[in-house]
């Protein structure tokens, strides 16, 4: 009885896509498909432990230290190097998509995977580097390198500011804070028209040059992007060996034994909010470098979900597991553009999926992965 309950459910959330007869087919289909499921189950749960023991094996730090060539990252980096020589200008363009999100998720695993703080408003940090390069200017004809300190520093200082009053909340109240700046903040960039011109955005942005070089073309930003991309991760994941990773990492675990042991907690996760929201600033100076425009549109809080989404796929604090679920959460929706209408829900199910199968993410664990 529960199989045909359950195709009865899924075809009525069919229906509205394809109609009554495709919602019968789905619903003969599913229905048959949970039967024969359900008499099958007995014998797949005498194998699951062991692909259970096989994906801990794949993504554990031991195996990729015995089995992975050292030489493995200069590859990659070879590769990556080359990327522009190999392919169209579309997938050059989606690279250069996934290295500025890379830079956003590395910012917000420092605040949620390293320190574990749950930042649900990360993207108003993104929003002000962005705008700030964007004013700086179109209104004050400030270039790209010499607008970039601002930017960044405006975001750190954000970062900061907001960390003052909101670090005296923890868990579930941390977050909602958090998420209440990021709407305000968009709130603000939506309705300063005198400044930020409204929902109309702000158009005209210079692209970024070095010496008498023009990096307007997409084959020498996406080498900006690489270079940038590359330094964050260089960065973050020297930090995180430094004495302030090990004490945000302590933070993350037991923030009263990390007190005790005489960790100034308040101070290092104010550390953690700058840092992360330093990563933000730049990531936005940079899109808004690419795209040439920016709208508040483009700071909504499903953009704080999809970046925290890419944290949580990843892994919490493993850096190169974050760098995996941004490329994962940026090809995907190009991969899946044909059936547009089902992206979000294909999005969707697989992270029901990761969650009911590897809820430490792709790369965690019980210990952070380098």
């Amino acid at each position: 009885m529960k199989p045909l309950i359950i195709g009865l459910w899924l075809s009525l959330l069919f229906l509205p896509f394809k109609g009554p007869e495709a919602a019968l087919w789905f619903f003969l289909i599913s229905s048959s498909t949970l039967c024969a499921w359900k008499e099958v189950a007995p014998r797949v749960r005498t194998v699951i432990p062991a692909l259970e023991a096989g994906m801990r094996r794949l993504t554990d730090r031991a195996f990729f230290t015995e089995t992975v060539s050292p030489s493995l990252p200069y590859a990659a980096i070879a590769a990556f190097s080359l990327l522009p020589f190999l392919v169209r200008d579309y997938f050059l363009d989606v690279a250069i998509m996934v290295g500025i999100y890379v830079i956003l998720a590395l910012g917000l695993n420092v605040v949620v995977g390293f320190a574990g703080l749950l930042n649900l408003g990360f993207v108003a940090f993104y929003a002000l580097g962005a705008y700030a390069y964007a004013l700086l200017n179109t209104s004050w004809g400030i270039g790209f390198w010499t607008a970039l300190p601002f930017a960044v520093g405006l975001s750190t200082a954000a970062g900061f500011l907001l960390a003052v009053p909101a670090l005296r909340l923890r868990g579930d109240y941390l977050a909602i804070v958090t998420l209440g700046f990021g709407e305000i903040t968009r709130l603000v960039l939506n309705n300063f028209d005198s400044l930020t011109r409204g929902p109309n955005g702000i158009s005209g942005i210079a692209p970024p040059s070095f010496f008498s070089i023009h990096l307007g073309t997409l084959t020498l930003f996406y080498y900006l992007v690489f270079l940038a991309t590359l330094a964050t991760i260089f960065v973050t994941a020297r930090v995180r060996s430094s004495k302030i990773g090990r004490a945000w990492i302590a933070i993350r675990e037991d923030e009263i034994a990390a007190s005790t042991m005489g960790i100034n907690t308040t101070l290092y996760k104010l550390y953690a909010f700058a840092f992360g929201a330093f990563w933000a600033g730049l990531a936005g100076a940079i899109f808004a470098a690419k795209m040439r425009f920016v709208s508040p549109e483009s700071f909504t809080f499903l953009e704080s979900v999809l970046i925290l989404c890419m944290v949580i796929l990843g892994g919490l604090g493993s850096i190169p597991g974050v760098v995996v679920g941004a490329f994962i959460l940026v090809l995907l929706p190009e991969v899946l553009r044909e059936v547009q209408i089902y992206r979000m829900l294909a999005l969707g199910a697989g992270l029901v999926i990761l969650m009911v199968f590897r809820p430490q993410g792709l790369f965690g664990g019980k210990r952070v992965s380098p």
